[in-house]
């Protein structure tokens, strides 16, 4: 397995990466382990294909101001 080491990390994030890992039970270690897989899982997925697919496939409809719609609705 390889290591990594991140150096320059500021104090402020690393607190809260400290405090983060506490609160779910795990080591420093653990816990940065955790999100670099999350991170590479989501970026690499079967999800983030799925959002091309649909980007391409609406970006030619004109899908209107929803909020506008649900204004105009509750108004009735």
């Amino acid at each position: 397995m390889k290591a990594l080491s991140i150096r320059n990390l500021p104090d402020d994030v690393y607190e809260a990466m400290k405090t983060m890992a506490a609160a779910n039970h795990r080591s420093m270690q653990e816990h940065v382990r955790c999100l670099i897989e999350r991170e590479v899982r989501l970026a690499s997925g079967p999800g983030l294909a799925a959002a091309r697919a649909w980007r391409t496939r609406l970006a030619d409809r004109n899908l209107g101001d929803t909020v506008k719609d649900v204004q105009q609705d509750r108004a009735r």
